[in-house]
């Protein structure tokens, strides 16, 4: 990596937590930062924690009622039925959903940021990644979109070209949404064939439409 890079770091975010026997456990979390120190890859970069997205951010790719959902199930995780996406098998919830998920969020947004203002050539926050998330509803383990918010935010700041690569095994559906029909940004996502796993989609045939096709 050339030039001066940012980690996108705040303990905070392993409350993102879905429960003990749910596959997402938060400790890999932990355990990368530990690694990161371990390594003394931490004197080669700054670390840095972001605030959590605005609600005015989080507009930007989601809607206000599915927003307004995740801030309630948040407050009562026991009133979820399931509606958003939220309170299913993939996605249960849990105290604080909506705080830590816009925690993390703002991670990735502050990454795009310091790139933009150019504070850093690089940044990582390796708590995000949640790209199943849609504008409307929870999948996926994915309850906000860190990676459409950032892109949102770019185009916001002036971007004319954003192209977001996905190296996820799983399809990244969620960014592909979001920016279906705009002609700035390119999605290109590297995954495993769409007929054997979960998103079960990112066929060769999803281009695009309108604009953005």
């Amino acid at each position: 990596m050339s030039g001066r890079a940012q980690l996108m770091w705040d303990e905070a975010v392993t409350g993102y937590d879905f429960g003990p026997s749910h596959p997402m456990d938060p400790v890999r979390l932990d355990l990368t930062r530990r690694l990161v120190g371990a390594f003394g890859l931490d004197r080669e970069l700054e670390i840095v924690a972001a605030k959590p997205a605005g609600e005015s951010t989080l507009r930007l790719v989601h809607r206000e009622d599915y927003i307004d959902a995740v801030k309630a199930v948040s407050a009562d995780p026991a009133g979820a039925d399931g509606s958003y996406g939220l309170g299913t098998v993939d996605d249960p919830a849990f105290a604080g959903m909506h705080e830590v998920s816009a925690l993390i969020a703002g991670q990735s947004v502050g990454a795009a940021e310091a790139v933009w203002r150019g504070d850093a050539e690089h940044a990582v926050n390796f708590a995000g990644g949640l790209h199943h998330a849609m504008p409307g509803g929870a999948a996926g383990f994915c309850v906000y979109n860190d990676a459409s918010l950032a892109i949102a935010r770019l185009l916001e700041l002036g971007a004319e070209r954003v192209a977001y690569v996905d190296v996820d095994v799983h399809h990244g559906d969620g960014v592909q949404a979001a920016f279906w029909t705009d002609p700035r940004v390119l999605t290109v996502s590297l995954h495993e064939h769409p007929r054997t796993l979960f998103p079960q989609t990112g066929w060769p045939e999803e281009t695009g439409a309108g604009a953005g096709e």
